[in-house]
């Protein structure tokens, strides 16, 4: 992070994206706390801290009337709890750009802490306009970045934002940093064996990753929906159980592509089956290729627990993403647990540990395993597309 910071007033990006309920309320600070170590560092080397970040999609999310919800997705919600965490008060001006932040910023200080607005309620942020990225970069003399949850899009405040400060006067956070420390170190610095655990929904959301870990990884465990998509490209009955038609040949080629470079490719061996999506629906134990044509399977059975738990206890490093089954419902949650104890026991051996994705890491946090791994990953996408091997535009826009 940049040193000669004092005196200045430093444009920190970060992803504030939190979720709240009804009543605006936060029901989970991790990514504000996340930022705290940044926030305190800038704060104690003189710097006056002005903080952009979005909350939610309010451009898909409008009034009948067509206008933005701006009680629901304002980061007023944020205030309170950020100035709880950092001790500090924290100014907020309910706009991102214009007369009432400039006001603001005339009357910011060293040592202070400004707030704006939701940065999604300019069009122009997602669409990365040049010139509210220009407006936004006059807001400050330093930027910085520390949004790793959003790195993978190349919007204004994010990307764009970056072309207009020199290398002098534009770098990452230290959650940014060690973000891409720790993904650096999984993808380049791995100890064998290596595991990757995938699980989610859709093959297809994970094409690219799956091609890019299999020369990396030493055993492949699938679980989760997306399993019954490689299944019944083994020939397997999965019944009414979720999968992707178009997807099967892909499958084919992912499970020989594997084959070809010694990988282990492993599926569940039975399935919690049940009779429709509910928590109160029919369930039973099956082999996972011959479950009955009105069952669907909603999370791997004792014996695939059994036999992933073995192979996870055979790593010195691991990847999962994705969970086992439907998590949310108590019924179809043990596989989940299950897997995020072995994870978080081969941990305590000394295996290095990354487990990135909105899902796993809700799902780790329920067993409240966080801090039994080596690293959680803030940026589900982001962290995707950055072991895919893509470049995310919020890095390189700081790189170049």
């Amino acid at each position: 992070m940049i040193k000669n910071i004092k005196d200045k007033k430093v444009i920190l990006r970060v992803d504030f994206n939190v979720p709240l309920d009804s009543s605006g309320q936060i029901t989970d600070d991790t990514r504000i706390r996340a930022a705290l170590p940044t926030i305190r560092t800038l704060l104690d080397r003189g710097a006056a801290v002005i903080i952009l970040s979005h909350l939610g999609r309010p451009l898909k999310d409008l009034h009948q009337d067509g206008t933005i919800k701006k009680e629901k997705y304002s980061l007023r919600h944020i205030v309170s709890r950020l100035s709880e965490l950092t001790g500090t008060e924290v100014n907020f001006v309910a706009d991102t750009i214009g007369v009432q932040v400039d006001q603001a910023l005339d009357r910011l200080h060293p040592g202070e802490i400004l707030l704006l607005e939701n940065t999604r309620f300019y069009a122009e942020e997602k669409q990365g306009d040049a010139d509210f990225a220009k407006a936004l970069a006059r807001l400050g003399d330093v930027y910085i970045n520390d949004a790793f949850g959003t790195a993978h899009r190349a919007h204004a405040s994010t990307a764009i934002i970056a072309q207009y400060f020199d290398a002098d006067h534009k770098g990452f956070g230290q959650l940014m940093e060690r973000e891409i420390h720790m993904a650096d170190k999984l993808l380049y610095s791995h100890r064998h064996p290596f595991i990757s655990i995938l699980g989610g929904a859709k093959v297809s959301d994970k094409i690219l990753l799956i091609k890019e870990l299999i020369p990396l990884t030493d055993i492949f465990i699938v679980g989760g929906a997306m399993a019954f998509t490689f299944i019944q490209a083994q020939g397997g009955e999965v019944g009414n159980s979720l999968i992707e038609q178009d997807q099967l040949l892909i499958a084919q080629e992912l499970m020989s592509y594997a084959q070809s470079r010694q990988t282990q490719f492993l599926l569940p061996k039975d399935v919690l089956a049940a009779d429709r999506f509910s928590a109160d629906a029919d369930t039973r134990v099956c082999p996972a290729g011959r479950i009955p044509k009105n069952y669907m399977g909603l999370d791997i059975g004792p014996a695939s627990i059994e036999y992933f738990s073995l192979a996870i206890a055979k790593a010195n490093s691991i990847l999962w993403n994705g969970p086992m089954g439907v998590f949310e419902i108590e019924k179809f949650a043990r596989g989940t647990w299950e897997i995020a104890k072995a994870v978080a026991a081969q941990t305590e051996k000394g295996a290095f540990t990354l487990v990135g994705g909105g899902d796993s890491v809700a799902a780790l946090k329920k067993t409240g395993l966080q801090d039994h791994v080596s690293f959680v990953s803030t940026g589900g996408g982001a962290m995707l597309s950055y072991l895919e091997g893509k470049e995310l535009p919020a890095i390189a826009a700081i790189k170049d």
